[in-house]
């Protein structure tokens, strides 16, 4: 096994917390991507006070990035921070090799930390993607934090599976996206306290917070930065009050970012505030009309009529 290019024991110090967002990936009407755009959305997310940025998960729709895509966006995202925002890269994918292959992509192009979500369609059993994530750990000298999304690859990461995996010196952290918050503080309660459990579900992040979660890689925050950087504060610090009023006032806008398949709510609100081109690679299409109202009117509650530009 290699060494960890972090000691874990520091894991808590220097792992971002707080308020990350998933980040979209700006594209053009014909699919190719829009750097000025992302090279803007960086500089806002610093701006609005965002503690990390995660590119090239399943909101910045990874999977239909070519390995050469995958390598620029990391390169120039790195770059154009500039140390100002730390960078975490999604690395995962169904097949072994080409995780370990993303995931040299991203110790290349200098990130902090890969986000490596659990290998979708294939099915493996539990042993099978211990041994996925074994492979990558030892490949490639970089911290990595598991995702945990059942909801969109169908098998998930047993928790006697995370134990284990967390006794893999790289293996750092956990982005836990099931929703489930007494499963989430039982996990938390047996791991490590060195080991990074980060939220991956909006409406249930603040709870899991409150528990010991080091912050939220958020949908949300794309569109609401701000606000979600003081949720994860105040969650972080036990604010009950400060957190019961933002999550009453953010709550709409959480379920509108999933009333179609994410990404397509958040860039069409990203759209509406001209910080992106609505535009998508297939087999996501735009937002269906229908569901503009929806969206638009979780947008305004969430702002508060603080004069954001909506369409």
């Amino acid at each position: 096994m290699v060494n960890a290019l972090i000691d874990p024991q520091t894991a808590n110090s220097i792992l971002p917390a707080g308020s990350i967002p998933a980040l979209v990936t700006p594209m053009y009407e014909d699919g190719s991507l829009d750097w000025n755009a992302l090279r803007a959305l960086i500089d806002w997310h610093i701006a609005e006070g965002s503690d990390a940025i995660v590119v090239l998960g399943s909101t910045g729709e990874a999977a239909t990035m070519s390995m050469e895509e995958h390598g620029d966006l990391l390169q120039i995202a790195v770059e154009h921070a500039r140390g100002r925002i730390p960078i975490i890269a999604g690395t995962g994918a169904n097949s072994t090799s080409e995780a370990i292959e993303l995931t040299q992509y991203a110790k290349n192009a200098g990130v902090l930390a890969t986000l490596s979500v659990v290998p979708y369609y294939n099915k493996p059993t539990q042993e099978g993607m211990f041994r996925h994530y074994a492979a990558v750990a030892e490949a490639v000298n970089l911290p990595l934090i598991l995702y945990n999304v059942p909801s969109r690859t169908v098998v998930g990461l047993d928790d006697e599976t995370v134990m284990r995996l967390a006794e893999i010196p790289n293996v750092v952290g956990l982005k836990d996206a099931t929703g489930d918050i007494g499963r989430g503080i039982m996990l938390m309660n047996r791991l490590p306290t060195d080991f990074v459990v980060y939220s991956g579900d909006d409406p249930t992040a603040a709870a899991l917070m409150f528990h010991g979660a080091h912050g939220n890689i958020s949908v949300s925050a794309n569109v609401i930065p701000a606000l979600m950087s003081r949720l994860c504060a105040a969650a972080r610090s036990g604010d009950a009050p400060t957190v019961r009023a933002l999550c009453q006032r953010i709550a709409p806008l959480h379920e509108a970012m999933f009333v179609e398949s994410n990404p397509i709510p958040v860039k069409w609100a990203l759209a509406q505030m001209d910080k992106i081109s609505e535009a998508y690679r297939l087999p996501l299409v735009p937002l269906s009309p229908s569901k503009h109202a929806q969206v638009a009117a979780a947008m305004k509650c969430a702002f508060g009529g603080a004069g954001t530009k909506i369409s």
